[in-house]
């Protein structure tokens, strides 16, 4: 007899949970569409495009800024857009190494 007591609790606590995390998933797709309906009529009333914004803040805090354009910022507004072509030479070092 406690087995199957035990047996149904069991599926009880495991539907309660199944439940839960199922309603806690749908919960974030809704704010997600909601979020993204709100952003769309955004932009449908101010006539501009949307901003994918996530990508420029990771970018902003970022340290090595591997994504084209990253350095532009912090350039001088005169020097945007400037291409310098340098020649590579190989640069040897003969001093012996620890």
């Amino acid at each position: 007899m406690p087995s199957f007591i035990s047996r149904v609790l069991r599926f009880i606590l495991r539907l309660v949970l199944w439940v839960f995390a199922t309603i806690f998933a749908l919960s974030l797709l809704l704010a997600t569409l909601v979020l993204l309906v709100l952003g769309l009529l955004r932009a449908l009333l101010t006539g501009q495009k949307p901003k994918p914004m996530v990508f420029g803040r990771f970018q902003r805090f970022s340290s090595q800024a591997p994504w084209t354009g990253a350095g532009m910022r912090d350039a001088a507004p005169g020097q945007q857009g400037e291409v310098v072509d340098v020649e590579v030479r190989e640069i040897r070092d003969d001093a012996p190494r620890p």
